[in-house]
């Protein structure tokens, strides 16, 4: 028994040697699920699976389905690259879908074994976002009209006439006048109601409201149809000054059309309604100080009768993100972001405590009840795992995995978890970091170090998984991956995260400060190659570090901020300047001068490779120029790598690929290779 236990120890130990490291190339073989949606029924639950061509740069997304009590999948569709939003009809016999199978986005039907498919809508101005109406009588979807058009054939022509015309002028005479990737155009987002039948759609924003304010209009999370299929309620940002707001504010319009009427008065956001399964309240988020997107967000209740509003959550210092109702109205469940994981909790309507649910090593969402509310599914995923999906009682126990579309491929690859690791920053505060190893990870060895600092600022790394900026990759590239969550950073308290207000190197820098001084001390950490890299703010904190610290052997910036002066009048969403800093640069500009990184160029020394999109409209591709110039100027070893195809994140398979090569062999130029380039300075 003793032998027959060790050989199999032995075996088990050369399996996991043999496991190979996660790169960049295994992050593009993955599926990735999304969007699911439970039937009626509390059968089977449909969602989307999408995959990665990289020799045709394509993601394409299809739809599946699968029984709660788990087993074999079933593909549903098969046409065209981009199948979203599946929602099953009331009695659970159809799904409704967006497609671009006939070349453009539109509003699809079929049966739910995935047969029968018919187009529903064939609008110049495409389809969006597809919801049922309780009663399964009709379709509620988004399309991108003509304001002043009533007919398809206004909106068909005004889209010739603008394809055809040989000038492409843009005119603006107020401001958002762009919006992260995307021009304003003369164009608005609506709502449209189609009998679920077929027929001619029918807009739902009336009279003299037609023209809503550009981007205002929120996504599938923010509009619903009441129960008894009487009114439509949506969050919407009315404001005139788009730019300078974010009062998101619920407006209902009739179903059979008619006047839309706002029911919330806060000057600050509401957003994502739902109403509860007997119609006689809606729920909804709201945050309480205007023009901060980083509020706290709380859950609210309003009586659809009175219109009284209730905040159930006032007393939780965490942000309500994603919620949904129990099948007896009774109860709310909502998932919050608490150090670095997502966890289930549960309120009921009346008030009172919260209960949690579910919490693990991890984010979960998509929560959705079976009808008699004995069970439910969601999706999970963590640090070392993508998305699937999962049933579990309500009265508690083991959850049943419904989906596996990735165990054979992450079974191939040597995946580390997420350590903890907390340390005393600026004022005592504690500050939590993630720590992956590289694979066969000897803590007697020294090891170059890679921190990877977050975006936001008001944001968070978490137990989860990413595509974007995942960590697995660099630590199989031999880093050992330090991510840290200083002040601003989310799910350790409102206080904590409004401490980067008007700070943006203080407190901040303060707390890193204090985890690199922590790593440097460990036997594993090589301080000699230790680096640094960020997107967005992260990119601003590389660009801070550069002109306040030696201690780096390379740097990463990705979409950062340079200038604070240039970049507020470049970005689009003014509030968020007009917050950080209190004021524009003409109203508080020796805030924008203390912060700038712009106004350290001359301390430049540490090697960076520089990566921005040229289609990035909220840190505009201008930031990372400057950037660049002023390297090169002070002769500090530099690369610049634009990507003309993106905007803020770098998304396309093979751009992917590109950007997570350029930073492995810039880091392995400057640390793992050490080069002739001055050793850091502590």
């Amino acid at each position: 028994m003793y032998r027959a236990a060790l050989l199999f120890a032995m075996l088990a130990r050369v399996c996991v040697a043999q496991k190979a490291p996660f790169d960049a190339g295994a992050l593009m073989t993955l599926t990735r699920l999304g969007e699911p949606h439970l039937s009626p029924d509390g059968k089977r639950v449909a969602y989307t699976a999408r995959t990665v061509d990289v020799a045709n740069n394509t993601q394409p997304r299809q739809i599946y389905s699968v029984s709660v009590d788990g087993g074999t999948t079933v593909k549903l569709s098969r046409e065209g690259t981009t199948n979203e939003r599946p929602r099953w009809s009331p009695d659970s016999t159809q799904i409704a879908f967006i497609s671009n199978r006939s070349g453009s986005s539109q509003v699809w039907m079929m049966k739910a074994d995935g047969g029968d498919v018919r187009q529903m809508t064939t609008l110049s101005t495409e389809a969006s976002g597809v919801t049922w109406s309780p009663d399964g009588k009709h379709l509620l979807f988004v399309s991108e009209v003509y304001p002043e058009c009533t007919t398809e054939d206004c909106n068909q022509k005004k889209l010739d006439a603008g394809k055809d015309s040989k000038v492409k002028a843009r005119v603006y005479t107020s401001l958002l006048y762009r919006h992260w990737t995307e021009w304003q155009s003369p164009r608005r987002r609506h709502l449209m109601i189609l009998p679920a039948e077929g027929g001619t759609p029918r807009d739902l924003m009336p009279g003299s409201a037609r023209d809503v304010p550009p981007f205002s209009l929120g996504g599938p999370d923010d509009y619903a149809i009441a129960p008894n299929g009487a009114e439509v309620c949506f969050a919407m940002n009315a404001d005139d000054d788009q730019a300078m707001s974010t009062n998101w504010d619920l407006f209902v319009v009739p179903m059979s059309g008619g006047e839309m009427r706002k029911i919330t008065v806060n000057p600050a956001a509401d957003a994502s309604p739902a109403y509860s399964p007997d119609g006689l309240l809606l729920a909804y988020r709201a945050q309480t100080k205007a023009g901060y997107e980083s509020d706290k967000w709380r859950l609210i209740i309003m009586d659809r009768t009175t219109g009284i509003a209730t905040t159930l959550t006032e007393f939780l210092d965490r942000s309500v993100q994603s919620f949904t109702w129990s099948p007896d109205s009774n109860r709310i469940f909502f998932t919050v972001e608490d150090r670095g994981r997502t966890t289930l909790q549960m309120i009921a309507t009346t008030g009172g405590g919260v209960r949690q649910i579910i919490a693990a090593q991890s984010h979960v969402d998509d929560v959705q009840f079976s009808p008699d509310g004995k069970s439910m599914i969601y999706s999970e995923h963590s640090g070392s795992k993508p998305t699937e999906f999962y049933r579990v009682n309500s009265s508690g126990g083991s959850a049943t995995p419904l989906t596996g579309a990735n165990r054979a491929i992450l079974d191939a690859y040597d995946l580390q978890p997420f350590e903890d690791l907390t340390v005393d920053g600026a004022e005592g505060a504690k500050v939590q970091s993630f720590v992956v190893n590289p694979p066969n990870f000897d803590p007697k060895q020294k090891y170059p170090v890679l921190f990877l600092i977050h975006g936001g600022p008001q944001g968070a790394w978490g137990e989860s998984w990413s595509y974007r900026w995942n960590p697995q990759i660099f630590a199989a590239a031999g880093f050992v991956v330090v991510m840290p969550n200083p002040r601003g950073s989310t799910g350790y308290g409102q206080q904590f995260t409004d401490d980067i207000n008007q700070d943006w190197g203080g407190k901040v820098y303060a707390d890193l400060t204090a985890v690199f001084d922590h790593v440097a001390k460990q036997p594993w950490a090589d301080s000699e190659r230790f680096a640094a890299a960020g997107g967005s703010y992260g990119g601003y904190m590389v660009n801070w570090i550069l002109g306040h610290s030696g201690r780096f052997r390379a740097l990463i910036s990705h979409a950062g901020v340079f200038d604070l002066r240039s970049m507020a009048g470049e970005t689009e969403e003014l509030w968020f300047p007009a917050w950080e800093f209190r004021g524009m640069p003409w109203e508080n500009p020796d805030a924008y001068e203390r912060w700038s990184p712009s106004y350290f160029v001359k301390n430049f020394k540490t090697p960076t490779l520089v990566i921005h999109g040229e289609l990035d409209y909220r840190v505009p591709v201008g930031q990372g120029l400057q950037l660049f110039t002023g390297l090169q100027m002070q002769k500090v070893p530099s690369k610049l790598l634009l990507f003309p195809d993106e905007g803020h994140w770098i998304l396309k398979p093979q751009n992917s690929l590109l950007w997570y090569q350029s930073i492995i062999d810039w880091l392995g130029e400057f640390t793992v290779n050490k080069t002739d380039a001055p050793p850091p300075q502590n």
